[in-house]
């Protein structure tokens, strides 16, 4: 029975080994960076098309034996560097062109087909060369399309069309094309060297220039600021001048109030103390008024009366006594013409005592403005008349020459007439 049970467990062992051993063989695993491509039967694809292959990308197959054969394409990136040179540009001009492209085997449909067909078999350096070729190609076709002027200034503008220009030969081929950069460009006759010279003048030219307005408007901003700076400090001084106005001037009207309010203070109680004793002044003036009638006006008048009657009695006996002494002294006058030349002399030595007498009783005081002193001790009787008179016209004011020399040229007047 050992024997029998021993020779199950080796056949079995041995065809799972034989199992195992099959599905190695036939399994196959793709990786992320690769495709599987099966051979065989024929597979209809896009419509009519037929392909002999089947397409595996990522994960896993198992290969029909005696049917299918088995195929690995790698879809990494591939770095081809590209150098062309004495490639005409337009105008003539020969360039020497040297730059990077990164390529790959297209991993997507349709294009994976081309890449399948063309390149399936072949080693990764046959296929950079391949690339190279074809981007070298459709280097110089893109150079002999544009001035170098254009070429040097702009490269990412030549680059994109490199690659505008090299997309269609490198879809057909089953390749795509990630990246591509020039790297540099130059050229044998110097015409770049030139163009650089030129170019850098051109920019030293403008970057003084630049420099210039960047210095110009450096300076004018400087100055708008200082200007703004000024312009603010100014407002902010007048702000602040303007405060302090107002402050000083909201104070001076506070003062003012507060002033007009005291000087109204002052003056209503002036006027209240003045209204107070403006009834005690009245009272005070009746009784000034009152006593001033009394004491002073009252008297006044009466001592006024008195006065004014005694004068009045005063010039009446004068007025009467000088009419008395004017007929007096007519009467006299003509008896002296009567009585010759001397009856002037006699008349006064006979009534000198009596006018004295007359004289001293109607002006008991005598205000003596100026006296006259006549000598009398010597000369005659017409010498002391006239010393005499003189003497009565100074003391009381009676021109008795002056009367008597009226009176003789009256008459003589009179005496004229009558014999006329």
């Amino acid at each position: 029975m050992f024997p029998i049970l021993f020779t199950l467990l080796s056949t079995a062992g041995l065809s799972v080994f034989a199992v195992n051993l099959i599905i190695r063989n036939l399994l196959y695993i793709c990786e992320p960076s690769e495709v599987l491509i099966f051979a065989g039967p024929k597979q209809q694809i896009e419509g009519d098309r037929e392909i002999g292959y089947r397409l595996v990308k990522g994960g896993k197959s198992l290969r029909v034996p005696l049917f299918e054969k088995a195929f690995r394409m790698d879809l990494t990136n591939t770095i081809i560097e590209l150098k062309v040179s004495n490639a005409y540009s337009k105008g003539g001009i020969p360039l020497s062109v040297e730059g990077v492209a990164n390529i790959k085997v297209a991993g997507e449909e349709p294009t994976i087909h081309n890449a399948i067909e063309r390149l399936l078999g072949k080693s990764r350096d046959e296929i950079e060369q391949i690339a190279r070729e074809t981007l070298e190609g459709n280097l110089r076709g893109v150079l002999a399309s544009l001035t170098p002027q254009q070429v040097n200034e702009d490269k990412i503008a030549f680059a994109r069309s490199l690659l505008e220009e090299a997309e269609d030969d490198l879809e057909k081929l089953g390749l795509v094309l990630d990246n591509l950069q020039i790297q540099n460009i130059s050229d044998d006759v110097k015409y770049l060297d030139s163009l650089g010279r030129q170019q850098q003048a051109e920019l030293l030219r403008d970057a003084r220039i630049a420099e210039a307005e960047t210095q110009a408007e450096s300076k004018i901003k400087a100055a708008e600021n200082g200007k703004k700076t000024s312009l603010k400090r100014i407002e902010t001084q007048i702000a602040i001048a303007q405060a302090e106005a107002d402050r000083r001037l909201k104070d001076a009207l506070t003062k003012r109030q507060a002033l007009v309010a005291e000087a109204e203070s002052e003056i209503a109680a002036a006027v209240a103390k003045a209204e107070a004793n403006l009834e005690v002044q009245k009272a005070r003036i009746a009784q000034v008024r009152e006593q001033l009638q009394a004491d002073v006006i009252a008297p006044a008048e009466a001592a006024c009366a008195l006065e004014i009657a005694k004068a009045k009695a005063d010039a009446s006996k004068i007025i009467e006594e000088g009419r008395a002494r004017a007929e007096g002294i007519q009467e006299l006058a003509r008896s002296w013409a009567a009585a010759g030349p001397y009856a002037r002399d006699v008349f006064l030595f006979q009534k000198i005592d009596q006018l004295l007498q007359t004289l001293v009783e109607t002006v008991p005081e005598v205000s003596v403005q100026s006296v006259t002193v006549v000598d009398g001790s010597g000369g005659d009787a017409a010498t002391q008349v006239a010393t005499f008179v003189e003497q009565l016209r100074h003391t009381t004011g009676i021109d008795l020459g002056g009367q008597m020399q009226q009176w003789f040229d009256t008459q003589s007047q009179k005496k004229k007439m009558r014999g006329a």
